[in-house]
């Protein structure tokens, strides 16, 4: 596949609504496997964060993907998007795998991240890169980073954002 032949608008827009599809299925991993992520956030990290804040606050960035993708289709900045969120996905995944591996066992969402959000994230980064120009690029790899930090500042406060 030659990865500079432009995507047609169509299969860009699929490409976008993989994401918050298998976000989805990430919050099923995490909510119903091991324990689900709160009793696993709790042991591990010692917070608290209860399953309802949880739900709420994946509820939230499903939402907030999903206006995400409609927005970048009627305002055209698909491609930058796409790479926002493929690095958010990446860095995600490689988050769930690192700590599953140096806490030596399971996490909820190592399944998904391992199985689909590494890869998606990965082939995103890949095929996208053709798609934007340089600056953009980077700018929106990090932009996908930075959303994983706060998500993770987020996270370590139990959910809280006061």
């Amino acid at each position: 596949m030659d990865h500079t032949k432009p995507l047609s608008e169509r299969t860009v827009t699929l490409w976008l609504w993989i994401f918050p599809i298998t976000y989805v299925i990430h919050i099923a991993e995490e909510y119903f496997l091991g324990g689900g992520y709160s009793a696993y956030l709790q042991k591990l990290r010692g917070v608290q964060l209860s399953t309802t804040r949880f739900l709420v606050a994946q509820s939230i960035g499903v939402v907030l993907m999903t206006i995400g993708v409609i927005l970048a289709k009627r305002f055209r900045f698909q491609s930058m998007l796409i790479v926002i969120l493929g690095g958010t996905v990446l860095v995600n995944g490689i988050t769930h795998s690192v700590t599953s591996i140096t806490h030596g066992g399971y996490g909820p969402g190592l399944i998904t991240s391992g199985g689909m959000w590494i890869p998606l994230g990965l082939a995103t980064l890949y095929r996208f890169k053709a798609e934007n120009s340089s600056r953009r690029y980077w700018i929106a790899v990090a932009i996908g980073v930075g959303i994983n930090a706060v998500i993770s500042v987020l996270t370590m406060r139990g959910g809280s954002i006061v």
